[in-house]
């Protein structure tokens, strides 16, 4: 493997991929290649009679970024080759594709994620990926507590 597409939005399943694919890419001696969807619309709650929610667009800010940045950072602690790039639109096809792009030899993401609706279609990203995508695609579970080896 030379290049390892991980996905990541900040949330703890995410946290584990990032961890995950960190560890492949060292064994590996791979590039780790770190990708953010910002959404292109926020859905926002409007009160009153008869009003639904509203959607806006959304504005790319740093807040975008701080998924990218933490994880590159925590690349470089373990002195390893990252990358990253922030995408917008609908979250699966971004990745798929820019995973394509880059030719990836493997995409790596977590099991679920952050969202607005998240509680209500948990794992639609990575089902998404792991529907679309002509590549390998490793989906690392969220585990409550940190796995200990056997002695």
């Amino acid at each position: 493997m030379k290049r390892i597409l991980i996905a990541t939005d900040g949330s703890p399943s995410a946290l584990q991929a990032v961890e995950f694919g960190l560890e492949l890419a060292a064994e590996q001696e791979a590039e780790a290649v770190f990708v953010h969807v910002a959404l292109r619309t926020e859905v926002l709650p409007v009160s009153g009679f008869a009003m639904g929610p509203v959607t806006v667009p959304h504005e790319v800010t740093d807040h975008d970024m701080e998924p990218l940045h933490e994880a590159v950072e925590r690349a470089n602690e373990m002195g390893l080759r990252a990358g990253s790039r922030l995408l917008v639109g609908e979250p699966a096809k971004k990745i798929v594709e820019y995973a394509d792009s880059i030719d990836a030899d493997l995409i790596v993401v977590g099991s679920r994620g952050h969202g607005a609706i998240s509680s209500a279609l948990l794992g639609s990203v990575s089902r998404g990926i792991l529907h679309a995508a002509k590549r390998p695609v490793l989906i690392v579970r969220e585990t409550r507590q940190p796995v200990e080896a056997a002695a």
